[in-house]
């Protein structure tokens, strides 16, 4: 992902306030991550106060699970996994950085991508994944982009039409989970972009916040 980013004058594996930052440019500080946002959220933290940083987050839209030869001669086998990421799975990790999301030095491009991932067997293993581990992941294509850099760019994931709505309305508008959806209405109010209105059903419902 870093190479596929690198433009003319980029600067690489720059320290800055004592954080190794993967690529500087022209004062915007630009993170690949490819884990747990949660880990980055110290970092994350201490950084905004005084730059401007983006996240550079891949989804797997499609992915390949290659596994390597084994040590008894195996061959190697090649099979697409039957999960589709979509834009929406980056709540699932917004949920440990909520509130940063707001603040103005923050912005977020989620990345679809197709991927290949290689995958090693080791016998100690065994009780994980039946001894297949993640070995190497592979950038095959990038596919789309959507960046997100003020209250406003979160609305494309509500509801459309006026009053308010549940974490089920928009679970059903969106084609999602609930649980996937009230993860995203948690993320977005904590973000200050819905607030709570009222309930039904013994539901929250939410609607745009006044600042959002």
């Amino acid at each position: 992902m870093k190479q596929w980013y690198a433009q003319p004058g980029d600067r690489f594996e720059v320290t800055v306030d004592g954080f190794v930052i993967d690529i500087v440019r022209d004062g915007l500080l630009l993170e690949v991550q490819t884990k747990s946002l949660a880990s980055m959220k110290r970092k994350l933290t201490r950084l905004l106060d005084g730059h401007r940083l983006r996240v550079i987050y891949p989804i797997a839209r499609e992915k390949w699970i290659v596994r390597l030869p084994r040590a008894d001669g195996s061959r190697p086998t090649r099979r697409k996994s039957p999960r589709r990421g979509r834009v929406e799975d980056v709540f699932w990790e917004l949920v440990s950085i909520p509130q940063l999301i707001a603040n103005r030095n923050f912005s977020l491009e989620v990345v679809m991508i197709r991927e290949e991932e290689a995958r090693r067997y080791e016998a100690k293993r065994r009780w994980r994944r039946k001894g297949w581990v993640v070995d190497e992941r592979r950038l095959l294509e990038v596919v789309d982009r959507r960046v997100f850099e003020k209250p406003a760019d979160w609305l494309w994931a509500l509801p459309d039409g006026p009053g308010p709505f549940t974490s089920t309305a928009l679970a059903e508008t969106m084609g999602i989970s609930r649980k996937l959806a009230q993860k995203m209405a948690y993320v977005l109010r904590k973000a200050g972009v819905l607030e709570i209105v009222g309930t039904q059903a013994r539901a929250h419902l939410y609607g745009v916040a006044s600042s959002g």
